[in-house]
């Protein structure tokens, strides 16, 4: 499992940019279009690199509604290709997957095939109650899967992850040691309720009281303004919804100058020495 240390040397500075990939083949909205989808994922690719992330990450984000466990092949097949384009244009550049809604062993086969850093599962341990019904967490199979491919890519696992409950309540930093101390998360992302909405910094700091040596993430509504919300407990931040600027009759795309003001927020609010390191 990884330590905070070996996060912070990961991802400098510890912002992880998310590529929200446009409808993949086989998806209710896809249209047609293989090419363009990737046109667009190295723009954003582009993007984040020129404005100082410490790493990215793809997420087949407009691919709802989401299968809840494995996704189609002609999903991986298109993951793999993007994510090898990407790979290619920005060798120095960490990358990470996350197949959506739970595909932890896609994920793997990606990485594996395309040398990517991480994975994020959004249930790794336990179940939710989701818009896809119940989730499970599959931690054991997702743990063998990596040992059986030899991927050293670390597991980043949400704990109480958006657009989700718990199926039976438990005191939250009972959760958080299970994740780390059973499921063997290389590291923790908490979110809020949903895409875009801020998690709670109470929530946090409890997390990090429960798991003083994990490498702990926020995983959703952050901002330039909100960062020393977190900062004390955090040692990083995974953004995807600020980065983007709307266009008009087409999905958002990601714009360098929100991405730099972000970084250089990040890399203040670690300047100002906050207690965690």
């Amino acid at each position: 499992m990884w330590s905070r240390e070996q996060f912070a040397a990961l991802c400098a500075p510890p912002v992880i940019g998310v590529i929200h990939l446009a409808p993949l083949p086989g998806a209710p909205a896809w249209r047609g279009d293989l090419a363009a989808v990737e046109h667009a994922a190295l723009a954003d690719a582009d993007a984040l690199a020129d404005g100082g992330v410490g790493a990215m990450m793809l997420e087949n984000y407009h691919d709802a509604p989401f299968w809840p466990d494995r996704v189609p092949p002609a999903t991986v097949a298109a993951l793999s290709v993007i994510a090898t384009m990407i790979r290619r244009r920005h060798p120095r550049l960490p990358l990470g997957l996350n197949v959506l809604r739970n595909d932890a062993r896609a994920a793997l086969a990606v990485a594996v095939a395309v040398g990517a850093a991480f994975i994020r599962v959004n249930v790794h341990c336990g179940a939710c109650v989701t818009d896809q019904g119940l989730v499970q967490g599959r931690a054991h199979a997702t743990l063998r899967a990596r040992r059986s491919l030899g991927v050293p890519a670390g597991i980043l696992a949400d704990l109480r992850v958006k657009h989700a409950a718990p199926l039976v309540a438990r005191p939250l930093g009972e959760e958080a040691q299970d994740l780390r101390g059973r499921g063997l998360a290389d590291g923790v992302v908490l979110t809020g309720a949903a895409t875009g909405a801020e998690a709670d910094p109470a929530e946090l700091a409890e997390v990090r009281r429960a798991l003083p040596d994990c490498p702990l993430l926020v995983g959703s509504g952050l901002r330039p303004d909100n960062l020393a919300r977190f900062a004390p407990w955090a040692d990083g931040w995974i953004v995807g919804t600020y980065l983007q600027r709307p266009i008009p009759g087409a999905l958002p795309a990601i714009d360098p100058e929100r991405v730099a003001s972000f970084a250089a927020a990040a890399r203040a609010t670690l300047s100002e020495g906050s207690p965690r390191r």
